[in-house]
Parts: C-alpha cells; structure tokens; sequence
C-alpha cells in the first residue's frame, strides 16, 4: 500500500509539473521539450531529488509516446503520398547519411573507439528524431506547411534505414558471422516491405475493419492494433517507432481523422513522459567531462544537418523561407541515438555519456533551431545583399557589368514562390 501511494504522489507530481511547465513555455512562446528535459534532469539519478517509485511506470510510459507519436504523424499522410516522398526524396536520404554519418565516424576514430565504435557514433549523429520533431512541428502548427512532407520524407528515410542499420550493429556488437547478420537482415527488410505492402494494396479493407461509429470502441482498436505492431516489429529487430508510423499510414479517410481526434491528448501526455524520462535516465554528474566533444560534434551537426533539409526542400521546389525552416526542423536528435548507445555501451562504455551529452544538446537546441533559422538565416541574408548594395564606384560598376550572373547566384535561394505555392513559405 505505502508504495502504492508513492506511485499516485510521484505521478501526481510529474503530471502537475509537466503542465505548469507547458502553461509557462506557451507563455514565452518556446516549445516546451527543453523544459521537459530540464526537469527529468532535475529529478532523475543525480538530480535534486530521485522518482523511485514511478521510475518503471514512466519508461513504460515513455515508449508509448514515441508511438503515438509516430503514429499521430502517419495518420497525417497516405501510403501513396509515402511511396511518392521516398521516390522523389532519396537523393536527399543520401545527402543526409553522408553529411551526418561521418562526423561520428570521424570521431570516433579520433578518440580510438575502433571501427565498431564509429559505426554506433555514426547512427547516433546521422538520425534525427522523428519523435522530438513530430511534438516541434505539432507545437508550431507546421503539420500543414508545404515544407513538411520533404522533412517527413526524410524521417521516414532514416527510419526505414534503421531496419538495416540495427541489425548489422547488433551483429557487430555481437561479432555474429556474416550469415547470421544477413538473416536478420532479411527478417527487417522483409517485415518493412510486407507491411508497406498491406498499407498500398489493402489499406481501405484495413480502415473498414478498424472503423466504428463508437469512439470508445475506435480508440481501443487503434491504440491496440498499434502498440501490438510495434511489439512486433520490436520483436523483428525493426524499431518500434516504424512500425506505429506504417499503422498511420495504414489508416485512411475518416478513420484516420477520427484517431487523430481521439489519441491527440494522449500522444500530448505520454510525449511529455517521454522527455521526462530520458531527462530522468541521465545522470547530471557524466555529463560535465564530456560536454566540450559532445558541444564540438553538435555545432558541425547541426549545420549539417541544416544543409540537408534545407536541400532536400529544394529539390521538391519549396520556396527559401520552408527551406530554412525545414533544415531547422531535421536538427534534434533524441530516441534512436540512445538506442544506438545502449547498444554499443557495452562493447565501449565511452559512448554512452559522449552520446547522452550529445543528445541532450541537440534536443534542447532542435526546437530552438526549429523557429528561429528562418528568421535568422533571412537577416543574415538581407545584411549580405545589403552591404553589397552599399558598395560605390568601381565595385557598383563590376557588379552591374555581370548583373545576370550574379543575380542568379546571390538569389536563386529567394525567388519567390509561384502563385497557388505560397501555403507554407
């Protein structure tokens, strides 16, 4: 009974405290995750004080936001629209492995963690989380924005690729044979496609068979079908995370809008757990010896993984202010990168506090980069064009001698937007 009643304190307590902590990042106008984060920091091991009894309840919890955080995004889009990014996009996806795989590589090799050690700091700074951008994007009201399937695109890339990537690190972690690896490979990719397979060709008979006129009843089947899916890919060494984003997709038409009405509030209370608890998962104390790497790699990741989105909306034709905002979007990183950690940290226990710093920074940074890169990068802009105009005499003369060509190359980032495009920009 008296853990009983600690559990209902400590619940009550964080939940109290998460929405006084929204209510006062709403008021300044900031998303509320660094808050989140913040405050699991403050109470977690090493914090001021530690959450004992509520600690399993909340890991618990904290699963079941990334789903239905994933799952929430997926409802946004249809299999076709998905089929249709990945085409247009992979260009992109490779722009983005390139750009932010090897900086961890490097640097991993740098610090003389070996081959299998770069290869875990490679995934943890080549994927963005899909989860801390799904809140961002909510929180800011850009789910509409023209921008977004691009970004979309590429989260559902990585995550997809999380379904090879997974499998050969665990079979290094592991030193499996080459045989085993491949087979659990085979087992990923073709769980990946078989579930894509349904959502294209029998998504309709699956929306008929969820769809009920009765609330109570189309809550308890989605919420069902979902986390039994994830378990399931879970079990299949596919994330979680991908598999409640292909029952999104799964759904359609009414069915869809009716999920997304009903599992709203609870993706918002269990997403809250979810920062919470990594804040709570991380010791204050591990963080200070490696804070000045982890700063290092997050500077140069961030700006490359602001080059990635802000090429990939290119390629689709999105005007320069959802370029920014889309390079802005893809920088946080959170819930596959300490996945990716907890693996290696066994094999080179080095990696699990340069990765939580790691993380921590970039998911306290993401939603600040989110809403302020446009505006930013657009000033920086405006002083460059400005002070090239101040330019007298013989510079104006240069200038006006190859006008065309320079105006192509200054300001082809800001042609405006063709009439009808303008949504989003």
């Amino acid at each position: 009974m008296h853990d009983t009643t600690a559990l209902l304190v400590e619940l009550g307590a964080v939940i109290l405290g998460l929405g006084l902590i929204g209510r006062v990042a709403g008021r300044i106008g900031l998303s509320p995750i660094p808050l989140y984060l913040l405050a699991g920091l403050a109470f977690g091991h090493g914090g001021l004080i530690t959450l004992d009894a509520s600690e399993e309840f909340t890991m618990v919890g904290a699963e079941i936001g990334v789903i239905l955080l994933l799952l929430l995004l997926g409802l946004e889009y249809s299999a076709s629209e998905l089929v249709t990014s990945l085409k247009t996009q992979y260009p992109s996806g490779a722009v983005d492995f390139v750009l932010n795989a090897t900086p961890g590589a490097v640097a991993a090799l740098i610090l003389g963690w070996g081959p299998v050690g770069a290869v875990a700091l490679a995934g943890v700074t080549w994927i963005s989380s899909s989860g801390v951008i799904a809140k961002v994007m909510t929180d800011l009201g850009r789910l509409g924005n023209r921008e977004t399937p691009v970004v979309l695109g590429v989260l559902v890339m990585e995550d997809l690729a999380m379904a090879v990537y997974l499998p050969l690190l665990t079979a290094m972690l592991a030193g499996v044979s080459l045989a085993g690896g491949s087979l659990a490979l085979l087992i990923a990719l073709g769980t990946v496609g078989f579930v894509l397979y349904l959502a294209l060709r029998h998504g309709r008979l699956i929306s008929r068979a969820v769809s009920s006129d009765n609330p109570e009843m189309l809550l308890l089947v989605v919420l069902g079908l979902t986390v039994l899916v994830a378990g399931l890919a879970q079990q299949l060494q596919v994330s979680a995370a991908v598999g409640a984003f292909l029952v999104g997709i799964a759904l359609s038409g009414e069915v869809a809008e009716g999920a997304r009405k009903l599992l709203t509030p609870l993706r918002d209370l269990f997403a809250a757990v979810f920062f919470v608890f990594f804040g709570l998962s991380t010791n204050p104390a591990d963080i200070p010896p490696v804070l000045l790497p982890a700063a290092l790699l997050a500077v140069v990741t961030v700006l490359t993984k602001i080059f990635t989105g802000w090429y990939a909306a290119r390629r689709a034709g999105i005007g320069s202010r959802g370029r920014w905002r889309a390079g802005g979007t893809l920088v946080a990183r959170g819930e596959f990168s300490i996945v990716i950690a907890g693996l290696a940290v066994a094999t080179e226990p080095r990696i699990g506090p340069l990765a939580t710093a790691y993380v921590l920074i970039l998911v306290i940074v993401g939603p600040l980069t989110a809403r302020w890169t446009q505006p930013i990068a657009e000033k920086i802009l405006a002083m460059r064009d400005g002070n090239k105009t101040d330019q007298g005499g013989a510079a104006v003369q240069e200038v006006s001698k190859s006008a065309p060509e320079r105006r192509l190359g200054d300001h082809d980032d800001l042609t405006p937007e063709p009439a009808g495009e303008a949504r989003g920009d």
